[in-house]
């Protein structure tokens, strides 16, 4: 093989993706059968299966039992807008940026006290084995699940104030910023780190993904004076949105 050319194997795959992407194989048809792709390519059948499995990880056709493969449907990427944080509006920044986008979104959510982990304590500055809040949300546009999210913030900040639980209290809803401020802790910060990986399965099986498929990860943290307040991970199904990101110019 010369430098610079690719396995057998990623060229029939990229021939492949190409007729996927051209429409020549529509979605919901039947990829041709490993046999066929090996005639028609001039390869083995080993180059044919690692073929089709890139196709496969890539989320570009789907496995059916006792029937074959077939081309998955190609959704059109939806956008979700990350345009600040906006203090007296009475409601979270999810709230506030699926209004900007003329979306109504919804959230489940639920939360419980937790010791925190190394790598969440090292994320808030507090020891390892601290209190904290974890609330975890399923977020919604249309009753379809968007985006997760998994939050915690430090008990020695929260704890036994009326903005403990997120989602419950005078408070419940509200966002970081609003919640912070009830108990004079003026947030002036916020960190965000965008990252992407392969979904894990209870993450795919909240958003409706399938094995293999990329998930954006945001690391989100909120500083007060230096300190942090609340750490969250975001995450939301590649293939199905973008961020968008407004930010404005001072």
């Amino acid at each position: 093989m010369t430098f610079g050319e690719q396995p057998a194997y990623l060229r029939v795959a990229s021939d492949l993706r190409r007729k996927i992407v051209s429409g020549s194989l529509p979605p919901h048809t039947r990829l041709p059968s490993q046999a066929r792709i090996r005639e028609e390519y001039g390869v083995s059948d080993t180059v044919a299966l690692e073929a089709r499995k890139v196709l496969m990880a890539e989320g570009l056709v789907e496995g059916r039992s006792g029937s074959g493969t077939y081309v998955r449907e190609r959704p059109v990427p939806r956008r979700i807008a990350r345009s600040g944080y906006r203090t007296a509006t009475g409601a979270s920044p999810f709230r506030q940026e699926q209004a900007a986008e003329g979306t109504r979104g919804t959230w489940e959510s639920s939360s419980e006290q937790v010791d925190a982990s190394a790598v969440i304590a090292a994320r808030l500055g507090i020891s390892a084995g601290e209190r904290v809040m974890r609330t975890r949300y399923v977020f919604r546009d249309a009753g379809e699940a968007m985006m997760l999210s998994t939050s915690w913030e430090p008990l020695a900040i929260t704890g036994r104030t009326p903005v403990m639980l997120p989602e419950e209290g005078p408070l419940g809803g509200c966002g970081v910023v609003e919640r912070m401020g009830a108990i004079d802790v003026v947030v002036d910060n916020v960190a965000e780190e965008v990252g992407a990986r392969p979904g894990l399965a209870e993450e795919l099986l909240a958003l409706g993904g399938v094995p293999g498929h990329v998930v954006m990860v945001i690391q989100r943290t909120y500083y007060a004076s230096g300190r942090a307040v609340e750490t969250a991970d975001v995450v939301v199904p590649a293939d199905r949105y973008r961020i968008a990101y407004h930010l404005p110019v001072r």
